[in-house]
């Protein structure tokens, strides 16, 4: 908190860390902007989820507040943690997150190397591995690159690098910088269907 509390000092922001507050649901519905930083996925939503904060912060995003996320944070935007690329370290009462967006992201993804020796799983096996069990698009954002999603209803690719898109039944496809995405909002995913 305190690296992003001093960036953003010199713009007048006034960072309050949840974590440090008396009643962090009252700071959540007061907020203009909440930023859910990195870190372990599964703690973070576990930690949301005992501080009672996923619904308020669905809610508060839902009514105006302004919502930035970082890795971890960028899963929270999603309907689960499913497509995080961390380790279970802990047990979250459940993978529901926050919902802000009706598909998954995969941040910090990486495209196969063809050179590699590594004898696992490459990040799109495990993504196809993903659709095969469930119905959602999943958007792979390379690193530096960010999802924007506007109050009326547009969302786009910003930053450094294009992006792969990942439906079930179909061929992931490369999307550019700028890329419109806005039908990815319209998507209704659908978790392990019978």
């Amino acid at each position: 908190m305190q690296t992003v509390a001093e960036a953003l000092a010199r713009y007048d922001v006034e960072v309050t860390g949840l974590h440090t507050s008396t009643d962090p649901v009252a700071d959540v519905r007061s907020a203009q902007v909440l930023f859910l930083g990195g870190g372990n996925t599964f703690r973070l939503l576990r930690a949301l989820q005992s501080l009672r904060l996923v619904e308020p912060i669905r809610d508060a995003v839902l009514a105006g507040a302004g919502y930035l996320g970082a890795s971890a944070g960028t899963n929270m935007a999603c309907p689960t943690l499913r497509t995080t690329n961390d380790m279970p370290i802990v047990e979250p009462e459940s993978f529901q997150a926050l919902g802000l967006i009706p598909f998954q992201i995969n941040p910090h993804y990486l495209d196969p190397d063809p050179a590699s020796t590594h004898m696992g799983e490459t990040r799109e096996e495990r993504l196809l591995q993903f659709l095969e069990e469930n119905d959602v698009s999943v958007l792979g954002l390379r690193e530096g690159s960010w999802l924007h999603v506007a109050g009326d209803g547009k969302a786009s690719l910003g930053g450094p690098h294009s992006a792969r898109l990942f439906e079930r039944d179909r061929q992931p496809i490369e999307l550019p910088v700028g890329a419109d995405l806005s039908s990815l909002l319209a998507g209704h995913p659908r978790f392990d269907p019978p």
